[in-house]
């Protein structure tokens, strides 16, 4: 289990993550030094990552500190699936304990079960309300973090998503203003268009989500439109 970081130490932490990105100026080196920062500063990680993501849930801009994260991740995106994903549409920590006992994401799960990725916690990149991205950390080993691991990293994620939503505004404006000015979705809409495909296909939340988020990138779509649209009664066939 990870430990849990004295309030001194993560005091520390936190302030050395604000003078990384405040001194940058492009988006990708601040993601790249805030991974860094992540995997250095949590006990038992073995890798970390930070994705910010669009209204359509498609990477903008990526960093992870191990090929293993890197791999995984890119996984989460060609199967529209996994706790990153899960973690930006929900807006809340997804904590994994154990990778291969987990049935929320089948295809992922089965893609990863040979990598050495067995724990992990995602936490949301929220921005003046808005999700932006996500923060991960990896283990290798099952069980290998807890709550007091999702708090240290809801503690990172709450100064680093207004930091790099500012660092994004100022280095393309015309690209980030249209992100931010639309809103990533509505909670009770997106649930209610859940409700709907669990109903009417027998789907778990988990697999109904992935599957908003799915149509949403086919469709080159928002989260927020695809919902709208199958709760309106547009008809949506599962492929």
């Amino acid at each position: 289990m990870a430990r849990k970081l004295p309030l001194d130490e993560l005091s520390t932490v936190i302030a050395r993550i604000h003078g990384l990105l405040l001194t940058e100026e492009k988006v990708d080196r601040a993601v790249r030094l805030l991974a860094r920062a992540i995997k250095d500063s949590v006990s038992g990680a073995t890798g970390a990552g930070v994705s910010l993501l669009d209204s359509r849930g498609s990477l903008t801009s990526s960093a992870s500190t191990d090929d293993v994260v890197t791999r995984a991740d890119a996984l989460q995106y060609d199967f529209g699936q996994g706790p990153c994903l899960t973690s930006w549409a929900t807006e809340e920590t997804v904590v994994v304990q154990d990778v291969a006992a987990d049935p929320r994401w089948p295809d992922w799960t089965d893609a990863v079960k040979d990598m050495s990725v067995r724990s992990v916690v995602s936490a949301p990149l929220l921005a003046e309300q808005q999700c932006i991205g996500a923060l991960k950390i990896y283990s290798d080993v099952a069980g290998g973090f807890g709550e007091d691991t999702a708090r240290v990293l809801e503690l990172f994620a709450a100064p680093a998503a207004t930091l790099l939503a500012n660092i994004q505004a100022s280095e393309a404006p015309h690209r980030i203003s249209g992100a931010l000015a639309e809103s990533l979705h509505s909670r009770d809409l997106v649930n209610r268009a859940c409700g709907v495909l669990m109903q009417r296909h027998s789907l778990t939340v988990d697999m109904a989500l992935a599957e908003l988020m799915r149509r949403a990138r086919r469709q080159n779509s928002t989260l927020g439109q695809i919902s709208a649209d199958l709760v309106a009664g547009i008809p949506a066939a599962l492929d």
